[in-house]
């Protein structure tokens, strides 16, 4: 692998195109701007500059090179400058990833209460669909992100539960359960259920189907993730079912629905239910912000509550993730602050 001031003297050599200026520039002799090039185009095995009495060009190689490592080179210092100032409490920028409305609302909120204790520090709040933000969040891309649990990874820590709010069925809006006060487990048998992507985690596709609504709970949901332990939406306990008539079995998972379509952001999923492909279990916000004339959303008896949170990866937490995290759960009244 090329070493540091290799690299360094190959970008600013790509920009200056003059041997001299780059010399100036890195503080160094241009006899050793030239050794260093040469040492790096050995490594290569091509020529990385054509050189004449006049002029420095890129070769093709070169060129190709420098617009490859130039993003990457910038991104680590970038990442090394963030890491110096947030360790020594100087000004930052924190980059929180979100997707929902009320998500965007609520961060406003927190990151003018953690301006208001980290002077100097900005929150850069970026929206995209939860695949992004994880992506973004494993890449470094950003420091934080508010999603809906649970979201269990190795590499990812899901911080203390913020929200909780019941959870609703979606479902078509000529669908014959569309009229029905609550919707239990039995009215389900044979129902399909929109499908969320494989990429996502196991912990939140079995959270979003047929187990939610019959209060199985899905690895790391809400009863292990802060929710309430004992009882559930309604006084009963967890899991259970308010009586209709004469008591009635709990039908299994797979006696519960049907495979149904996959949809890979909030917006497709809600589509496929309006298109009568399938049902959906979504958080009560959803009925304000995705009101919809051909979905129709209605309780789920029995079902845990929704529960939202922060997340952040496993070796990048930072002081200022810390503030911001412990800003969010004063600001929501989510219990004593943690420690990420």
């Amino acid at each position: 692998m090329p070493e540091r001031h290799e690299i360094e003297t190959f970008l600013v050599l790509s920009e200056e195109l003059h041997f001299g200026r780059t010399a100036e520039r890195l503080h160094v002799s241009t006899a050793r701007v030239s050794q260093t090039v040469r040492k790096l185009e050995r490594r290569v095995g091509a020529p990385l500059f054509a050189r004449t009495s006049r002029r420095v060009e890129p070769t093709a190689i070169g060129r190709q090179l420098a617009e490859e490592l130039g993003p990457a080179w910038r991104a680590v210092g970038a990442a090394v400058q963030r890491a110096t100032d947030a360790a020594h409490g100087q000004a930052g920028e924190l980059r929180v990833a979100y997707a929902e409305p009320a998500a965007g609302q609520l961060l406003f909120g927190v990151a003018e209460l953690f301006r208001g204790r980290l002077a100097g520090w900005e929150v850069v709040l970026r929206e995209a669909p939860l695949l992004q933000r994880l992506d973004l969040l494993r890449a470094g891309e950003v420091d934080l992100v508010f999603a809906e649990f649970p979201l269990l990874s190795p590499e990812l820590v899901m911080g203390p539960v913020l929200v909780s709010e019941p959870r609703m069925l979606a479902v078509p809006a000529g669908h014959r359960l569309a009229e029905a006060a609550s919707v239990a487990p039995e009215d389900l048998l044979g129902v399909p259920f929109v499908r969320l992507p494989a990429d996502l985690p196991e912990s939140f596709r079995e959270d979003r189907g047929p187990r939610s609504v019959l209060g199985g709970g899905a690895p790391g949901g809400p009863s292990s993730g802060g929710g309430p332990s004992g009882a559930a939406p309604g006084g009963g306990p967890s899991g259970s079912v308010a009586p209709r008539g004469a008591p009635a079995p709990r039908p299994s998972v797979g006696e519960a629905s049907a495979l149904g379509p996959v949809g890979g952001t909030l917006n497709e999923v809600l589509m496929l239910v309006g298109a009568g492909l399938g049902v959906f279990p979504v958080g009560a916000q959803t009925r304000r912000y995705h009101a919809r004339p051909d979905v129709v959303y209605r309780p789920l008896a029995g079902a845990a509550p929704v529960e939202w949170g922060l997340l952040w990866h496993r070796d990048r937490s930072t002081a200022a993730g810390r503030a911001f995290v412990r800003a969010a759960q004063e600001l929501l009244g989510a219990g004593e602050p943690d420690q990420p």
